[in-house]
């Protein structure tokens, strides 16, 4: 990857489709999350469609898949598929994997195969979607491997569009997804680099006080168009978090074309621009 070519880094993108199987989410949650975030048309790209649709941007992008086949009974698109395709598209492609937490010790022996065999660099967890308090005891031996590798846990927060508006919301629990769970595991794992991803609604306060009293605490801005940014967020973003807030996108359901647009017009410092869309994810992810 050629740092000085690349634009802005994007360090929230899905892996939603497998080339070899079907989709991660039941037609229900995917047609309920793309009317959450009003998506018109299909948003199935492969991930070496992803591949091209950020190099025509001059873009890089983290791409992940969600293992929660414990909650949702289907399997995830692979997490070997995606950095396998990272890897032929690493210009603009850096992996991060999935492992469901419930699964155990299997879910620590496959991070550490996709981290030493595949060279993943970050572990995304959902834990609305994969029903459990990132704060559970039962995941702690996968967060020991990930801080002994050095590579990053990002971890949803706040409200999300998969089942908004469903009957029960799809059977999906807000209560999971507050980032003062994630306290917990950034004072238990001190040396872990964490993203809380999102501004994290309800609880915009709480994601903020995380990260600015523990030091691997960082917040990425997807899954919202700043124009919907709260206040406190944008304030902090310039101030005391310039140097721990990520551009990230949600791609495919928010496009990086429409984030970026929003985000030239929000209130942001010129010195803290270029530190938001770039910057820090290059020192985060040990581009530069």
């Amino acid at each position: 990857m050629n740092l000085s070519e690349i634009v802005a880094i994007d360090v929230h993108t899905h892996a939603e489709v497998s080339e070899k199987g079907p989709a991660s989410l039941s037609d229900e949650l995917n047609d309920a999350s793309s009317g959450y975030f009003k998506v018109q048309g299909p948003r199935k790209p492969t991930v070496p469609e992803i591949a091209a649709y950020y190099r025509e941007r001059n873009m890089a992008a983290v791409v992940f898949t969600v293992d929660a086949e414990t909650a949702t009974g289907r399997p995830p698109v692979p997490n070997e598929e995606v950095a396998e395709a990272c890897a032929a598209n690493a210009d603009v492609l850096i992996p991060f994997a999935s492992v469901d937490p419930w699964k155990g010790r299997a879910a620590v022996r496959d991070a550490r195969r996709l981290i030493d065999e595949y060279g993943v660099r970050g572990f995304k967890f959902h834990p609305n979607l994969q029903a459990f308090h990132p704060n559970d005891r039962m995941a702690y031996p996968l967060y020991e491997v990930l801080q002994e590798l050095d590579v990053i846990a990002l971890f949803h927060t706040g409200q999300t569009g998969i089942g908004a508006g469903v009957p029960g919301g799809g059977g999906i629990r807000l209560k999971y997804s507050n980032p003062m769970d994630v306290d917990d595991v950034a004072a238990d794992f001190p040396h872990l680099s964490i993203i809380l991803a999102h501004p994290s609604f309800p609880w915009q306060d709480e994601a903020l006080a995380v990260a600015t009293h523990k030091p691997g605490v960082h917040i990425d801005l997807s899954g919202w168009s700043p124009k919907y940014f709260p206040p406190q967020l944008v304030h902090y973003a310039n101030t005391l978090l310039k140097d721990k807030v990520l551009f990230g996108s949600d791609y495919p359901v928010i496009s990086p074309d429409r984030w970026l647009a929003d985000f030239a017009k929000l209130d942001i410092k010129p010195e803290v621009r270029p530190r938001i869309l770039k910057d820090n994810a290059a020192r985060l992810l040990g581009l530069s």
